[in-house]
């Protein structure tokens, strides 16, 4: 019995000796193939379009509900990213180990806004370009970005592309016949722009919703003044969720 034991015990050190020596022979030829004054370039261009992205994040991006502030990973995300596809034109089985390790990592929060994985997408786009020494496209890509975060702040400026969220008014149909056009001056009176969306009327009720941008009074008090204007069942203000791309 002893011997068994001590010969299985010197298999598993052997085998653990020709792994440890492969992982050394691979770690030479990496050591041989890239010089360490360019990978530590790819890092620091990939750290710097990293921080450049996270200004991107914070000035373009508010702070919504989840508070993820996923703009904290990008440093760490683009050096771990460049040095994984380092690894994958130098050594392909030491990648293939690398992936392997990074396997075991598993995100128990899901990304929660769509801004969120444009980022990330970016960040990682910006790290492979640095580590296939694609520096050029590194720049081209980020003046691109600026360029389409701009684009779409000017668009959301618009009052064909933004809104500030819905009104929901429900009231009888003898009430919505009658009183259309004072409750109509109220909305413009109240709202820098407003727009029907919808309406409907189902049992004795008719609905109305509209979009609004501009609200010029607090919530509160735009609803009691609106009910000066008639009988409502309801009145309703859904305000679009504050954060995103300004």
């Amino acid at each position: 019995m002893n011997e068994t034991l001590i010969s299985q015990n010197a298999a598993t050190a052997a085998d653990g000796a020709v792994k440890m020596d492969y992982i050394r022979r691979q770690l030479d030829l990496v050591r041989e193939q890239i010089d360490l004054a360019l990978f530590l370039e790819m890092l620091a261009v990939s750290l710097a379009a990293a921080f450049f992205a996270s200004l991107l994040y914070r000035f373009f991006y508010e702070r919504r509900g989840t508070g993820s502030q996923i703009h904290r990973a990008f440093p760490l995300l683009a050096l771990a990213v460049t040095t994984l596809f380092v690894g994958v034109q130098v050594s392909i089985p030491l990648s293939l180990g690398l992936l392997g390790s990074l396997s075991i990592i598993r995100f128990r929060t899901p990304v929660k806004e769509p801004e969120e994985v444009g980022f990330v997408m970016l960040v990682i786009a910006s790290a492979i370009c640095a580590a296939t020494r694609n520096f050029v496209f590194v720049l081209w890509l980020f003046a691109f970005a600026t360029a389409a975060v701009l684009a779409q702040r000017l668009a959301s400026a618009s009052k064909v592309f933004r809104r500030d969220g819905l009104i929901v008014l429900s009231l009888p149909d003898a009430e919505a016949a009658a009183k259309a056009g004072a409750i109509r001056k109220a909305l413009d009176a109240a709202l820098s722009h407003c727009k029907l969306e919808s309406a409907a009327s189902h049992g004795g009720v008719t609905t109305w919703q509209y979009v609004f941008t501009g609200l010029k009074a607090e919530g509160e008090a735009f609803q009691a003044e609106l009910a000066k204007t008639a009988a409502f069942s309801s009145v309703n203000i859904f305000l679009d969720r504050p954060g995103g791309i300004r």
